[in-house]
């Protein structure tokens, strides 16, 4: 392993392409959703159910993956989710009936893709301390960049094909390459004999004032402090809205006369947007501030679902749809550098884990809530409504948080 380059940058690297396929593939879902209703005769409501039960189980389930990764390390669970997910995606593409639906994507594609965030990013969370915010915001950037490019592919493929083909090729193209990729995914540093960062002197130096993101609190630890309460429950309040765009903004921008390749493009444009958040309110994070930048991308979501709202064309939609991926690539890669922050490294899978699976569970529904007032108003506007006033919230509630720096994680055990 002896190398020039920090393994730990190769190991972003990989959570990088990982997170690229599995994130890419499951927000091309809005772009499936218009030919899955012409082909199936099915409610806005109905898909929007199948993506919130799925977003419900493959969040809920990031409990389970949290703590594996912990303790088997990332290429068991990450290879075992890879075959899970691409089976899920391929057994979808011949589906005729509800319950299959509910069955191939909403169990067995969520159960692959529980393995996708929580791994990824938290095992870069042991392998970065001082840089961790950079190397998640890189991490995290591979997420936004399929989002940038897999809606676009998954629309031309549709077009040329049928929903049913593209959704089988994109099975088979996940299962191969996350296989793959998931043998170079090392659980952290020691295993290697290297230090976080690369670098035995820095953490040396920070040690005095950096004893739990070396040694880490446990779940049970991290679960006494008003902290980690706070924190899992602004998370389940963006939840809520956090996946609403991905389902619904096509279809909100066919409701406003925006059709074709113009609305599959407002998905691409939160990808792109979602890339610059992540890698600049990732590098930013570690000078400015966790909670700082956490408010920074909060508050643009608020904005983004403002401009939504606002919508009659293109160019305030696309404005609505840069500000909402801004947020989201900024959220991405701030929360997991925030756990790792706060509760340290040694047990970051499983904090992250129950964090991110909880606030899966209940507020995984937003899309089916949004779906069903669409269905009932004939329009999003209630239901953007109802999303603006969540995200909000969340700004609030992240207001809560202590303002820790880097090295300052000891301080959330006297809460």
């Amino acid at each position: 392993m002896t190398s020039n380059i920090f393994y730990g940058w190769v190991v972003a690297a990989c959570a990088f392409t990982i997170l690229f396929l599995t994130y890419g593939a499951q927000y091309s879902f809005g772009v499936f959703v218009p030919a899955m209703l012409d082909d199936l005769g099915w409610t806005r409501a109905s898909l929007g159910s199948v993506f919130s039960l799925y977003t419900v189980v493959y969040t809920s389930l990031s409990v389970v993956s949290g703590r594996l990764t912990d303790t088997l390390g990332p290429r068991r669970v990450i290879g075992i989710g890879a075959l899970l997910l691409g089976a899920g995606l391929i057994l979808t593409s011949q589906i005729s009936a509800p319950w299959q639906m509910f069955f191939c994507y909403s169990l067995v594609a969520a159960l692959g893709m529980s393995t996708a965030y929580i791994p990824c990013n938290m095992t870069v969370v042991r392998w970065f301390v001082q840089q961790r915010g950079r190397a998640l915001g890189l991490a995290s950037a591979g997420a936004s960049c399929g989002f940038l490019f897999t809606p676009l592919l998954a629309g031309y493929l549709i077009s040329v094909t049928d929903w049913r083909t593209a959704l089988l090729l994109l099975g088979f193209v996940l299962l191969i390459l996350i296989s793959f990729v998931a043998r170079f995914m090392i659980s952290g540093p020691e295993e290697i004999g290297e230090h976080p960062d690369g670098d035995k002197t820095k953490l040396e130096l920070a040690h005095m004032s950096d004893s739990a993101a070396q040694i880490g609190l446990s779940f049970q630890e991290s679960a006494r402090t008003k902290t980690f309460w706070i924190f899992q429950l602004a998370f389940i309040v963006t939840m809520l809205s956090l996946t609403v765009p991905f389902v619904h903004l096509v279809g909100h921008a066919q409701d406003i006369g925006i059709v074709g390749v113009r609305a599959t493009l407002a998905i691409s444009f939160i990808g792109l947007f979602s890339l610059i958040g992540s890698v600049v309110l990732g590098t930013l994070s570690d000078s400015l501030g966790r909670k700082t930048t956490m408010l920074i991308a909060a508050t643009t979501q608020v904005v983004a679902f403002v401009l939504f709202l606002l919508a009659d064309g293109v160019f305030t939609l696309y404005c609505g749809a840069a500000a909402f991926g801004f947020f989201y690539g900024g959220f991405a890669s701030l929360f997991p550098a925030l756990v790792g922050d706060l509760f340290g490294r040694a047990h970051a899978g499983a904090i992250g884990g129950v964090i991110f699976g909880v606030g899966g569970i209940l507020g995984g529904w937003g899309p089916a809530i949004a779906g069903y007032l669409r269905d009932v108003h004939a329009n999003f506007q209630l239901a953007f409504t109802c999303c603006a006033v969540s995200a909000a919230l969340s700004v609030v509630l992240i207001g809560l948080l202590p303002r820790v720096s880097l090295y300052d994680t000891h301080t959330v055990t006297n809460d």
